[in-house]
């Protein structure tokens, strides 16, 4: 007999979607080789990764290139109890093209912290290999 917790799986299509509604996400890397979850805003690129935006040698730029992270967004409403939860696993790679750096400066998600020369602006794109998505809906 399956157990139903009252939430569904979504779909890869709907988690995308979803995700592209909301303007903050946390992402989970590993920092000094313990667990880091850091909220941040993010914007989805034209093929579907997640780009951050972040200082030149921040934290998280130095600890996240090559590596698998997990990256989580949600939304929920306590009064009507329904929401959802997107977590999306893969590759963390820094952008290194000049001319990707350029668009993205143009395109890409902008800080919310005081803006920085885009000298020392750095992008993580995390390339979507698993994408698993729940909703709850009110009963």
């Amino acid at each position: 007999m399956a157990h139903n917790d009252g939430f569904r799986p979504i779909d890869r299509q709907e988690c995308l979607r979803l995700l592209a509604g909301v303007p903050v996400g946390r992402i989970v890397y590993t920092r000094q080789a313990l667990p880091a979850v850091l909220p941040v805003n993010f914007a989805l690129d034209t093929d579907t990764s997640i780009l951050l935006r972040t200082a030149t040698g921040s934290d998280l730029a130095r600890a996240v290139g090559g590596v698998v992270v997990a990256f989580e967004a949600d939304a929920f409403d306590a009064a009507n109890r329904s929401g959802w939860s997107v977590v999306v696993t893969g590759p963390a790679t820094l952008v290194t093209d000049p001319a990707e750096h350029e668009r993205l400066l143009r395109t890409g998600p902008r800080s919310w912290i005081p803006v920085q020369p885009d000298s020392s602006v750095q992008f993580v794109r995390i390339e979507p290999a698993m994408v698993t998505g729940r909703k709850l809906a009110a009963s």
